[in-house]
């Protein structure tokens, strides 16, 4: 097995093919989560799956599988994955590259006549960009998706009740996708950097440690509107300026006090929106992360603190509305090993690093061992400037290949 190399040509065919549904003509794509753009990705993959002779498989959650089975119906099931959704006027590379990667290391499974002792499942995760709720398929897998977040998502209620509409979608079927976790043997990803540490090190493959919580909320400040022409300066409780000032001085404290950590002002809207009336109200949405509880705790405290006190010296009011968190999550040491071993078995150089952006593994990781890998990636991401050169995709997928052989081998228990 230390000769199984993916088919490499088969690989970059699908990969291209994919990426011109929902092409932006600027070397991106745009994908939103359940978006007809994206359900044409999903009937792509479908008939892929089904032109190959493989077994199809779709749950609840409308995440969309191909399965290689095992000769025990009873054996559990080693997944990989990732996601076909992108952000609005994406990349081609981000989420997309982890399937392609994976389907293709299955097939190559399958072509060379490996029986292995699990259930080799190569998965589309749904929503996992947040264009709707968030990891939303993962989460339902893990059996962690709540009610509360469904009803109050963070792309609003009514754009979820219409993409599960168009995916023939229900919430009880989201909640019934969650799997037992005694059924699951692990899931691998492999993914671009979105960072420039492995381009600028030199470095193949970096295997991730673990991955950053992150939480989102939205600040409202409630100050009182007033004709901007005639109410003096110091007479105002401009809403408006309070969101101001939180982004301004929230931003030098983040760089001053917390450097292992971020925050983000995503969109901000004043009320009533004109020109010569003082802001009654500022909305403002914040995301933060951070790499453990820890940090995560002290960060949110800082921020709710500071959001307080500067709306309290504009004379407005603060109101906050949780919008979902996900906890920092380590990535299982015997996933990190087995990447590891394939890179040695392909001689390939690596290092462990820290993922500052979230994933389907950190969902996966509350149910079973979960790893990820990164490989080599310029121009950003979530942009169509994203890149990675096809050896890098192709050094990644015989990683990934060569650590499901190492997963599915492995002792249980």
């Amino acid at each position: 097995m230390h000769e199984l190399r993916i088919d490499e040509q088969r690989f970059r065919r699908d990969f291209d093919e994919l990426a011109e549904i929902g092409s932006t003509g600027d070397g991106g794509v745009h994908r939103p989560s359940l978006s007809p753009s994206h359900l044409e990705a999903r009937r792509w993959f479908r008939e892929r799956i089904e032109r190959d002779g493989l077994e199809f498989r779709t749950d609840g959650a409308a995440n969309h599988s191909a399965v290689l089975g095992a000769a025990r119906p009873d054996a559990p099931t080693l997944l990989l994955g990732s996601h076909l959704d992108s952000v609005f006027h994406g990349g081609r590379f981000d989420g997309a590259l982890g399937v392609v990667a994976a389907y293709e290391a299955l097939r190559t499974v399958r072509d060379a006549g490996l029986e292995l002792p699990v259930h080799l499942e190569v998965i589309d995760f749904t929503d996992e960009e947040g264009t709707l709720v968030g990891l939303l398929g993962s989460l339902a897998v893990a059996g962690a998706i709540t009610p509360e977040e469904l009803a109050s998502p963070r792309g609003g209620r009514a754009a979820l009740e219409q993409g599960m509409r168009r995916a023939g979608m229900t919430e009880d079927g989201v909640v019934a996708a969650a799997r037992a976790p005694e059924s699951l043997a692990g899931f691998l990803e492999l993914h671009i950097e979105q960072g420039p540490r492995l381009v600028d090190g030199g470095i193949d493959i970096g295997i991730v440690s673990s991955i950053v919580g992150m939480a989102s909320i939205d600040l409202i400040f409630v100050g009182r509107e007033d004709h901007a022409g005639t109410t003096p300066m110091d007479a105002r409780r401009d809403a408006g300026l309070a969101a101001a000032t939180f982004m301004t001085e929230v931003t030098k404290r983040v760089r001053r006090e917390f450097t292992d950590c971020v925050v983000n002002f995503g969109r901000i809207e004043l009320k009533p929106g004109a020109y010569n009336i003082v802001p009654g109200r500022a909305e403002l949405a914040v995301e933060f992360r951070a790499p453990s509880a820890e940090r995560m705790s002290e960060l949110e405290t800082s921020l709710l603190e500071s959001a307080r006190a500067i709306a309290t010296g504009q004379g407005a009011r603060l109101k906050t509305r949780a919008l979902g968190a996900i906890a920092a999550s380590a990535c299982a040491d015997v996933c990190r090993a087995a990447f590891a071993e394939a890179c040695g078995t392909l001689d390939l150089s690596n290092t462990e690093l820290l993922s500052g952006a979230g994933h389907d593994t950190m969902a996966l990781a509350r149910v079973c061992p979960a790893g990820m890998i990164f490989i080599p990636s310029t121009g950003g991401s979530h942009s169509p400037r994203e890149h990675a050169e096809w050896e890098a995709c192709v050094n990644g997928a015989n990683v990934l290949l060569h650590a499901a052989l190492g997963m599915a081998q492995r002792p249980r228990g």
